[in-house]
């Protein structure tokens, strides 16, 4: 990773967004507030008039945002393992009906928004099993996803010791809240930015994701066709911590080298008796 960053002479600018690492909080957070923070801050780093934008997981809302607030700014994007917002209002019903995930967004909107006080107390009871949140559970993590788990250190973010620090997990509660919360302008509807294809928008997702369904991601891209669809095969949600879909990310933005491997088939399309 180290050496293509050196070959094609990239500035990465890692940062933490409000609330996190050294950051204030806000608590006035909303999507439209996370794309400015990334605009002020390239301003202040003197990065130029256009820049590129890499969003993981929860970070893609900002992404998100940034496509809709600031595309001017952009000189590419790129989104991995993105969450999909089941408010997002053109969501077909029928992808999400069956989706247990949904009913767990909204069961924890409804308790950090009504009970958040009670939460923090069972989080961080030492008489309960743990609670950590990332624990290696196969419900939502593939295989490769349990091996990052298992030596990552980061994730000790999500532990039970850390959520024993109220400030970490009220930041979280809003984070969650704004991101799966009701935004001001739907994703599935955006324009593309780079008409003139002086850019391009990534979207990278593991074929395994527990988190966000593939058949999500690929209804996205199917109303959203002018972003390019990376599918890993064997990828679940932490692809992030894979450094050959890193390099693919990077030569993606920047040389628009397809390098990362195509979607799987689905299964009907093998069976020539079902088109």
């Amino acid at each position: 990773m180290q050496e293509v960053i050196k070959e094609l002479k990239i500035y990465m600018v890692l940062y933490d967004r409000a609330g996190y690492g050294e950051s204030d909080p806000n608590p006035k957070r909303t999507p439209k507030s996370e794309a400015l923070d990334i605009e002020q801050l390239a301003d202040q780093l003197q990065l130029g008039s256009k820049f590129y934008v890499i969003g993981v997981s929860m970070g893609s809302y900002p992404t998100w945002s940034c496509l809709h607030y600031i595309p001017h700014r952009l000189q590419g994007v790129a989104l991995m393992a993105a969450v999909v917002n089941y408010r997002w209002p053109s969501l077909p019903k029928r992808l999400t009906k069956d989706d247990f995930r949904k009913g767990l967004v909204k069961l924890a909107l409804w308790i950090l928004k009504r009970a958040p006080g009670l939460l923090y107390w069972w989080m961080t009871q030492k008489m309960f099993p743990s609670t950590n949140i990332m624990e290696k559970n196969p419900v939502f993590f593939n295989e490769r996803d349990v091996e990052v788990l298992k030596r990552t250190p980061g994730f000790e973010l999500l532990s039970e010791n850390k959520f024993e620090q109220r400030s970490v997990f009220d930041n979280l509660r809003q984070d969650f809240m704004v991101g799966f919360g009701k935004w001001e302008f739907n994703p599935l509807k955006l324009n593309n930015p780079f008409l003139k294809n002086d850019g391009s928008v990534h979207l990278f997702v593991g074929f395994e994701d527990k988190v966000v369904p593939v058949e999500l991601q690929r209804y996205v891209m199917g109303e959203l066709p002018w972003i390019k669809y990376h599918e890993i095969p064997h990828g679940g949600h932490l692809i992030v911590y894979d450094e050959d879909v890193c390099e693919s990310v990077l030569r993606s933005l920047l040389l628009d080298e397809e390098l990362a491997p195509k979607p799987l088939p689905k299964q009907k399309q093998l069976n020539e008796t079902d088109l």
